[in-house]
């Protein structure tokens, strides 16, 4: 089971990506193609094209860790449809891709907020 920190964030590749390569190859794409810094520390997602693989990367102050899953049935769904670019997802919702579960349909629930600063005149009001 994988578990990052709140402040790590989740970003998926939506567009297919040729996994024949491994750290580097991965890596020039998040740079190049995504457009993000791989030693961010924040989790990259790459899909094969039929969706039975995916690879994640990120990296942990001494170097790249790759984490595979291939799928010998079935094929991980993205949780909301987008064709292109960059997607970035909480890691509950990565975690429950991996297993399998279809997010498309879900409902986010209203989530608690903390109010805004109020200042000491606008209390008195």
């Amino acid at each position: 089971m994988l578990s990052f920190p709140p402040s790590v964030r989740v970003y998926v590749r939506v567009e297919p990506t040729d996994m024949r390569g491994s750290f580097d190859r991965l890596e020039q794409v998040a740079r190049h193609v995504m457009e993000l810094d791989p030693l961010s520390g924040h989790l990259l997602v790459f899909l094969n094209r039929r969706r039975t693989l995916v690879r994640c990367l990120y990296w942990d102050r001494n170097g790249f860790v790759l984490v595979s899953k291939r799928l010998t049935k079935g094929t991980f769904t993205l949780p909301t449809q987008q064709d292109r670019g960059v997607l970035e997802v909480e890691a509950a919702e990565l975690l429950m891709m991996l297993e399998g579960i279809d997010l498309r349909g879900a409902r986010r629930r209203p989530r608690w907020k903390p109010s805004p600063r109020r200042s000491p005149s606008e209390l008195r009001q």
